[in-house]
């Protein structure tokens, strides 16, 4: 059998990667798209990748280090952690903190399962609680009728990329002796009161999934925070409590970023600011374009905040009807989250029956989630718009959604 001989040399300039032919009025709109359909940027990142792959460095090392630095630099703190996910951002991060088992740590039920699971892994217990009915976030009303005498931490979540209301919220928590972990893994760069998302309070937690606004190439996370106790305990957590080689001083876990990743983040890091700002007028034409449809628009941000649209989101009573109408028009879409946190199989324990926090329970059986990227064009946003409205005539004859420009 012959064997084609190995090169350890990666000539990334040797490949041929050509640009995709443009994509006719009626192709398939994907929910979503990965870096392997622009193919500059997927140049660029596979020299990013030769360069790690010919250095023979891809556990933490130096490529990490420089994400690190940059990354903490461009959210204003002292400090990044990078990590192997988002979930593992939070579960360290609560660690961090000293929460454990005994403890409670409330979380919103309107978020993906991971804010919750972090508070399991840290051994304590998370208190699910529900959800402002207009902005679908966790308020400093809410969280001041949820503390109790166990309470230790609070889980805020900028969901979809939707800032929270944080000042109002920290002063309920400073009053009380409360930590608050920002979990900011759909809230890439997105700024609250002039200070970035993740920043403002005790710690933050950002997840690098490929679909994220900052995605990696796989799973990767990282924890960002100004105070240099927290980094240190954080490091240690994720490296098996280990400074130096074969020092452990604490139990902790495998749970670093790879330099891989971080070489891919770095390059993108430079790209986000310009993919927010294109999320964002995308998101204000696709707004303008489902006024007078039958569905409703998501909840713009506080005064204060910010919106990056990691997703955008629209609510319909026949939801599962209308992602069918969709997806026979060639329009992909996604269900964010169908099942709330406290009826989840996994949390069954904590005895919080149906009917018990009734808006992210209607948020469940509503919520449809629209594409919106960077690079979407125009005519593919009205074509999204156009299906939405037309699925209003199929369900009303002879209604008409109002137009707007």
């Amino acid at each position: 059998m012959t064997r084609t001989a190995f090169s350890p040399s990666l000539h990334v300039a040797d490949l041929r990667l050509e640009a995709p032919a443009p994509a006719p009025a009626d192709a398939e709109i994907p929910f979503a798209r990965l870096d392997h359909a622009d193919s500059e940027l997927l140049h660029e990142l596979l020299a990013a990748v030769a360069r790690v792959a010919e250095s023979g460095a891809f556990t933490l090392g130096e490529e990490v280090d420089a994400f690190e630095r940059e990354f903490a630099a461009y959210c204003g703190t002292e400090h990044a952690v990078g990590v192997s996910s988002g979930t593992d951002a939070l579960a360290l991060a609560l660690r961090a903190l000293g929460i454990s088992p005994g403890d409670e740590v409330i979380v919103p039920a309107n978020s993906f399962i991971a804010t919750a699971e972090a508070v399991t892994l840290a051994g304590a217990r998370p208190r699910l609680v529900d959800v402002d009915p207009a902005s679908h976030l966790l308020t400093a009303d809410i969280l001041a009728a949820a503390i109790t005498p166990r309470t230790r931490a609070v889980i805020p979540v900028h969901l979809y990329g939707c800032t929270v209301d944080l000042d109002p919220l920290t002063e309920v928590a400073r009053s009380h002796d409360i930590a608050v972990v920002e979990d900011a893994c759909q809230a890439h760069g997105a700024h609250y009161r002039g200070r970035r998302a993740g920043a403002v309070a005790d710690i933050g937690c950002f997840s690098f999934y490929p679909t994220k606004n900052l995605g990696g190439w796989g799973d990767g996370g990282a924890v960002v925070t100004s105070r240099p106790e927290l980094a240190e305990r954080v490091r240690l957590l994720r490296s098996h409590g280990e400074q130096p080689r074969y020092h452990h001083h604490v139990c902790g876990s495998t749970a670093r970023l790879d330099a891989l990743q971080a070489a891919v983040l770095r390059l993108k890091l430079c790209r986000l600011d310009g993919w927010n700002a294109e999320r964002r007028a995308l998101a204000a034409r696709l707004r303008s374009a489902l006024a007078g449809t039958g569905v409703g628009l998501p909840p713009k941000p506080d005064p204060h905040g910010d919106h990056v649209y990691h997703l955008f989101p629209v609510f319909s009573t026949a939801r599962d009807a209308l992602r069918a109408h969709l997806g026979e028009g060639g329009i992909a879409t996604a269900a964010h989250y169908p099942v709330p946190i406290h009826l989840a199989e996994a949390y069954r324990h904590l005895r919080l029956r149906r009917g018990a926090l009734p808006v992210a329970e209607r948020l469940a059986q509503t919520t449809c989630s629209l594409p919106l990227w960077p690079g979407m064009r125009d005519d593919q946003i009205d074509r999204v718009a156009a299906a939405v409205a037309s699925f209003d005539s199929k369900r009303r004859p002879g209604w008409r959604p109002t137009t707007s420009s």
